[in-house]
């Protein structure tokens, strides 16, 4: 059974994706076409494309992490104070 965090991720990531796709495609559009005078609105939403996408990307690689810490089954942190005992 899959935890939740790769469900996330399984979802997540494709998402990114796309909308990197897309907002590379609106930028990449107006050089083969001639722009017209709403090219401010065409570059909001292509950089808004873009950045959606890496928000979905970077979420998607905290969840890969967190789901591979999971089913590996090891503590998040480690102990510090136990190390710095050993030394004295």
């Amino acid at each position: 059974m899959a935890n939740k965090h790769y469900t996330r991720w399984l979802l997540k990531m494709p998402l990114g994706f796309l909308f990197i796709a897309a907002g590379i495609v609106a930028i990449i559009y107006p050089v083969y076409n001639r722009p017209d005078e709403e090219w401010m609105i065409r570059g909001g939403i292509s950089i808004a494309g873009f950045i959606i996408g890496l928000i979905f990307l970077g979420s998607a690689f905290i969840h890969k992490v967190k789901s591979d810490l999971i089913k590996r089954g090891r503590p998040r942190y480690k102990i510090i104070e136990e190390d710095e005992e050993e030394e004295e």
